[in-house]
């Protein structure tokens, strides 16, 4: 590994342990009992073998105890073991805590930003890769956390802890195990900055699985109506591959950390024997007090091995740490200007003119798809948009609602930009039914009314007859009440569009967008259905994209697009006798070519 990398891996480390840092803080109280028990776990239990040495040295030879001076030691001897239990008990309560409000925190702030990313981010990311950071990352996290709270910090207590009491007794032999112990440091540290970047990797691989574990499982149907299950094979065989490649790794330097230190450990308390007995032989020292330098230096040379193992465990976590912040530093969507209008129902029922000027929109810098378009709309005219695929009709409507902003030009809506309006009151104006259905895990009637939780059962059950599917709901087990899941459930695609349209039907905006509205639904229902939209978009500003020109003759203005541009616009009989793309669009569908 080259030194610029080793450089720029340390620093992601000490940035990240700083944010966790800042994430901490709040529940810093707990931290400070947290301390507080840690010490006194670790001074109650050096204080044990004190007690266990005067206790040997009561013990003069065969026959001959000292029980007078041997039963207040034991009596005292229990009283520290209760002190210790009790304060590690204390000790873990704190810790539980501060890891699991701080992982609390996080996940409350990660699902916040979700809903304050730009679409361009959530159109551009894995979303199983997302859920594996938002669930996975954050999990191991906590493991992490919650292990180097209970074991590294109270290790290092320890080792601080014990140094001091083997200083008390004899300073010789504890310059035998100072001298010893950097050994099993340099051990340790060497194999942390091996498995942080193997972590690191198998993190990043984990992710990748999981985005195609749950890209197979929402599309298992197309999966096998293309006989793609083969490539999907290959594909999860190749990631679980690497994925098993970096686990092996990770695995094999973390399981080499706890035998090296071991055997460090041995070497520091087999010089603690060996000088200790030639002390004791000289009468430097008691052979009680030798058997409690022997139990220092195990207590001494425990925590290395604990934290050599809690080290590869928080060198993952903040792997998956550095994986969970880049989500939350990603830039959110832009506020709202301070001096943004709000939009309001009333304000645009009189009025509702939108317009588009000089508008350009590429979703790659390099690739422009809009380019200067322009186009007035006013209030209550049906907009029909119409083009082959990819031509722009739905990027269009992207930047009607803002879920994408314009690269220059400008929208309005009756003279105000809509980038001087709140996004909330601009897209609650709006109607939406796309070709994409999206239902949520619940009931019928509450996939409805998503748009507009107070609605009563009549208003509900009235917008799901104006949309002809009543019939089909009161065929449903529960009725209104039986509940689907979020992929729709046992509902066929054309009922959940029903479903979907039944929510614009129930809010009634003053202005809608049909994006293929109808796109599932058979041709009686479709008619029937068209002709409750025709009632709907009396008086109101609509968008209609189409590929089926049959739903979009009685449109006012038809705009013809291609390449990002509008290359004709008029009704559906100007754009006929032009005879020129449109006419071709439509003969294409409704004449016989022989």
């Amino acid at each position: 590994m080259s030194d610029d990398r080793k450089r720029k891996w340390s620093t992601t480390q000490m940035q990240t342990i700083k944010k966790v840092l800042t994430y901490i803080r709040p529940y810093w109280m707990y931290m400070l009992l947290s301390l507080l028990f840690a010490v006194i776990t670790v001074v109650t239990t050096l204080y044990a073998p004190v007690v266990i040495g005067q206790a040997i040295d009561r013990i003069l030879a065969a026959g001959k105890v000292d029980f007078e001076g041997l039963l207040p030691l034991l009596y005292k001897l229990a009283v520290v073991v209760i002190i210790t239990a009790l304060a590690q008990w204390f000790m873990s309560l704190c810790n539980n805590k501060i890891t699991y409000q701080v992982v609390k925190d996080i996940r409350t702030q990660i699902f916040d930003k979700l809903n304050a990313f730009p679409i361009k981010y959530i159109d551009g990311n894995p979303q199983g890769e997302v859920v594996s950071k938002v669930v996975n990352d954050v999990d191991q996290f906590s493991e992490g956390l919650l292990m180097g709270f209970t074991q590294l910090f109270t290790g290092l207590i320890t080792i601080l802890g014990t140094l001091i009491f083997m200083l008390s007794v004899n300073v010789k032999i504890t310059i035998v195990v100072v001298f010893i112990t950097p050994v099993s440091l340099l051990v340790a540290g060497y194999i942390a900055k091996k498995t942080y970047h193997m972590f690191q990797l198998q993190s990043k691989s984990r992710g990748e699985m999981t985005a195609l574990v749950d890209e197979m499982i929402e599309n298992q149907k197309i999966v096998q109506a293309f006989g793609y299950e083969d490539t999907a094979i290959h594909r999860f065989e190749t990631i679980n591959e690497e994925l098993s490649g970096y686990s092996l790794k990770a695995t094999f330097f973390s399981s080499i950390t706890n035998p090296a230190t071991r055997f460090v450990n041995g070497l520091v308390y087999a010089g603690v024997g060996i000088v200790g007995a030639f002390v004791a032989v000289h009468g430097g020292i008691t052979v009680g007090q030798l058997s409690c330098f022997l139990s220092y230096a195990n207590q001494y040379t425990k925590p290395f091995n604990e934290i050599s193992g809690v080290i590869t465990e928080v060198q993952n976590a903040i792997a998956c740490a550095a994986r969970v912040f880049a989500i939350l530093e990603e830039p959110e969507e832009e506020p709202d200007a301070s001096d943004s209008i709000i939009l309001t129902k009333d304000s645009i029922a009189k009025k509702n003119d939108i317009s588009l000027r000089h508008v350009t929109f590429a979703y790659e810098k390099d690739k422009p798809l809009i380019h200067d378009l322009n186009v007035k709309v006013k209030k209550g005219q049906r907009i029909a948009i119409v083009g082959p695929t990819g031509c722009g009709k739905s990027t269009l409507i992207n930047l009607l609602m803002r879920f994408y902003d314009v690269d220059d030009g400008t929208i309005a809506i009756n003279g105000n930009s809509i980038y001087k309006i709140t996004r909330d009151s601009l897209r609650s104006n709006y109607g939406m039914v796309l070709q994409e259905t999206w239902l949520k895990s619940g009931t019928i009637a509450e996939n409805i009314a998503y748009g507009k939780p107070d609605a009563t059962r009549e208003e509900i059950i009235e917008a799901a007859k104006a949309c002809h599917a009543h019939s089909f709901i009161k065929r449903m087990p529960e009725g209104y009440d039986t509940v689907i899941g979020e992929a729709g459930g046992i509902l066929s695609e054309g009922q959940k569009q029903l479903l979907c349209i039944a929510r614009v039907m129930l809010e009634l905006p003053p202005m809608l967008i049909l994006d293929e509205a109808t796109s599932s639904i058979d041709t009686l229902t479709e008619i029937r259905v068209q002709n409750a939209f025709a009632r709907l978009m009396k008086g109101r500003t609509s968008f209609i994209v189409a590929h089926r020109l049959s739903t979009i003759k009685n449109a006012d203005l038809i705009l013809v697009m291609k390449d990002g541009d509008i290359i004709e616009q008029g009704n559906h009989n100007a754009l006929l006798k032009k005879g020129g793309f449109y006419a071709e669009l439509y003969n294409s569908q409704y004449m016989n070519i022989g």
